[in-house]
């Protein structure tokens, strides 16, 4: 870890958990001069090893305020996160089963992709969710900005459903031979929404106020006390609890195909167990170094002291199950991943999909993806290496397990 600080420039210092200042790219760099500049942070900036330039605050970015809640610091996808299970079942068992559709590994992972929506795609019809029950009995919540209502109604058919770009299903093996499920999505459209339009009213709030706040560093802000500041917190609280659920309800139906499938074709008494639901992209009153804060984690997990936590690579890479050290310069938290190191542009420019199927493939690594023509945004070159972001972290948290693909379905 070392430290950006030159007075001249910024109000606060950056902590960035990297070994080299080149090891942080300029955009990055200028977003967290930005972020520095800002008169209602407590104590620094922090970025993670996976940190790389996002909308207005770093990807694997990390804030205190004081008393001020900024949506582009949460981000547009809010409560997005990892859901995670074991299983008793060694991959060794089971890998060489063929059945009507191709080996088992095959099969489980085309039974995921015919029940879960991915991509674009929704539920033809709604479907159950206790989160969006309970917001219409407590409309009075949210009643007042009525832009946002539709997304209440729209979102009985996203959940339970996968979404693109980096979201995905993974079966796993640990280091012993177990398989896993790892999970990685979050609210769908419904957070975006609520975070544009709430970075919308901020703009217009700050413009009105002559805010110190520059708005091409696009972090305009609420008071955390004032209406505007409480509608945020209800809406990003409901987005935080639907991601969740949706995680929730898409392993349910993952855990529900596994048991399909192991108990047609083995013995096996299935069982799981270590369940995890984690959020990396959001905001939460805590309490640092002596004083209430709105913890804004951007692309970070929070990592307290003993806490458990996932911080998954790319696919065909290795993912971890961490628990967390609790490091009071973090905020207590860590990165959530391995960072991007090319933009989905760059990907493809980089990659070609022959090149990613390839990989996958000598791998021994069964990829399930309706549409392979942009399959090179999330290659694993595409990504920093993982055992780099946990070496250059490893005051944050410890590694728990390293898991490895065996099968994953992308949107």
């Amino acid at each position: 870890m070392f430290v950006l600080y030159e007075k001249e420039q910024m109000k606060f210092p950056v902590k960035v958990w990297l070994e080299t200042r080149e090891d942080l790219e300029s955009s990055c760099m200028e977003q967290a001069y930005h972020l520095s500049k800002l008169p209602f942070l407590h104590k620094w900036v922090c970025l993670m090893p996976d940190t790389h330039a996002g909308k207005g605050m770093p990807i694997g970015g990390v804030i205190a305020a004081k008393d001020v809640l900024i949506p582009n610091a949460v981000g547009v996808d809010i409560g997005c996160g990892m859901a995670y299970t074991e299983t008793n079942i060694r991959l060794e068992e089971v890998k060489g089963i063929v059945t009507g559709n191709g080996t088992l590994i095959q099969a489980i992972i085309g039974d995921i992709m015919r029940n879960i929506p991915v991509g674009f795609a929704h539920h033809k019809m709604g479907m159950p969710c206790y989160t969006l029950d309970q917001a219409f009995e407590e409309m009075e919540r949210y009643e007042k900005d009525g832009e946002l209502l539709g997304q209440l109604e729209a979102g009985y058919f996203q959940i339970g459903t996968l979404g693109g770009g980096n979201h995905f299903i993974e079966l796993q093996a640990d280091e012993k031979g177990f398989l896993s499920v790892m999970l990685h999505s979050g609210s769908r459209h419904f957070g975006k929404s609520v975070c544009d339009y709430f970075h919308n009213k901020a703009r217009i709030l700050n413009q009105r106020w002559y805010s110190q706040v520059p708005e091409e560093y696009r972090l305009a802000f609420l008071p955390a006390d004032s209406d505007e500041g409480e509608q945020y917190k209800n809406w990003m609280n409901l987005s935080m609890e639907f991601a969740r659920e949706n995680r929730e309800k898409m392993m349910l139906a993952v855990k529900a195909i596994i048991e399909k499938w192991i108990g047609k074709y083995t013995s096996i008494s299935l069982e799981f167990s270590h369940d995890i639901n984690c959020h990396h992209n959001y905001a939460a009153l805590e309490n640092h170094y002596g004083e209430n804060v709105w913890v804004h984690r951007k692309g970070a997990v929070r990592a307290r002291d003993g806490e458990l936590a996932v911080i998954p690579g790319a696919m065909g890479s290795y993912s971890y199950v961490v628990m967390g050290k609790g490091n009071p310069e973090s905020f207590c938290s860590s990165s959530h991943g391995a960072g991007r190191r090319y933009s989905r542009k760059g990907a493809m420019a980089a990659f070609t999909c022959e090149q990613v199927i390839q990989d996958l493939t000598k791998q021994g690594v069964v990829l399930g993806k309706k549409g392979k023509a942009d399959v090179a945004e999330e290659s694993r070159f595409a990504y920093k290496d993982i055992e780099t972001v946990m070496d250059n972290q490893q005051d944050l948290v410890v590694p728990v397990k390293r898991l490895k693909t065996v099968g994953v379905v992308k949107g």
